[in-house]
């Protein structure tokens, strides 16, 4: 099994996948390898990249907490945030005036539209819906919130939320600008080792591609947990192998290196 992320993983700059990459992993599919995406975004965003590489396998979204069919929409697995946790994290990130964006039913809720929203819509091409006080509005378990903010101002919170919420809570960051939130469980690592034991898999026999600190997990897991050029240092010691960078083709090199040996 190959557990492919997307953003600054499998896709360029331009939120692109390169012949290069399509091709690779074209082949791995015809070589009967089982191929998935497993990424922090939405389902409803990651879809679309998956449609184009003809993968009708089950998808790792929301960083493992929505694990949901590709061909069929079944979902598999979903595991979302504890209502009152998300409400009490949610309460402490708005008066700290960050923006927040709140996941529910694969739809994007935010309290108003602001250049965080924009840029993210952008980059996900999902449409957020403004509904006012998100803590007031949200009346069911979240499957993911998200806190958009400063880069060092985001390390603190990190530190602080990891501290207060201890393992009530899983907190990682996806982009350096990106401090998420999910159940406990709901990694990479949990999700792809659901789906290796559905198809009569080991973790020896899962090959996982990465490059942020919300890889870590399906890194750690696999048994060859590979990275690209352009990961982090820290996320870099956790890998097996580093690969050329996302602008490089590093998921095709990765495929052409551990599964045709080439």
């Amino acid at each position: 099994m190959l557990a492919i992320d997307l953003d600054d993983t499998l896709l360029n700059g331009k939120l692109q996948i390169s012949q290069r990459n399509k091709e690779y992993i074209r082949r791995a599919k015809e070589a009967g390898v089982h191929v998935t995406l497993a990424t922090g975004r939405m389902y409803c965003s990651a879809l679309p990249y998956a449609q184009e590489l003809n993968i009708n396998l089950p998808l790792i979204t929301y960083q493992g907490a929505l694990v949901k069919e590709a061909g069929s929409g079944e979902v598999l697995l979903h595991r979302p945030v504890p209502l009152e946790l998300a409400r009490e994290a949610m309460a402490w990130v708005k008066k700290l005036g960050y923006h927040i964006n709140l996941y529910m039913d694969d739809k994007l809720y935010v309290e108003k539209m602001t250049p965080e929203a924009e840029t993210y819509m952008r980059i996900s091409g999902i449409t957020a819906h403004p509904v006012g006080d998100l803590v007031a509005f949200m009346q069911e378990a979240p499957t993911k919130v998200l806190f958009v903010g400063e880069v060092r101002e985001l390390d603190q919170l990190e530190l602080a939320m990891r501290q207060h919420f201890a393992s009530s809570l899983h907190i990682c960051k996806s982009k350096p600008h990106f401090l998420e939130i999910s159940h406990p469980e709901a990694t990479k690592g949990h999700a792809l080792d659901t789906l290796a034991r559905r198809s009569g898999l080991t973790a020896e026999q899962v090959i996982a591609i990465g490059d942020a600190p919300n890889d870590l997990e399906m890194i750690e897991y696999a048994g060859l947990g590979a990275v690209m050029g352009n990961a982090s240092p820290e996320v870099k010691e956790k890998a097996n192998y580093v690969a050329s960078s996302n602008e490089e083709d590093g998921v095709a090199q990765v495929i052409a290196k551990f599964i045709f040996q080439e």
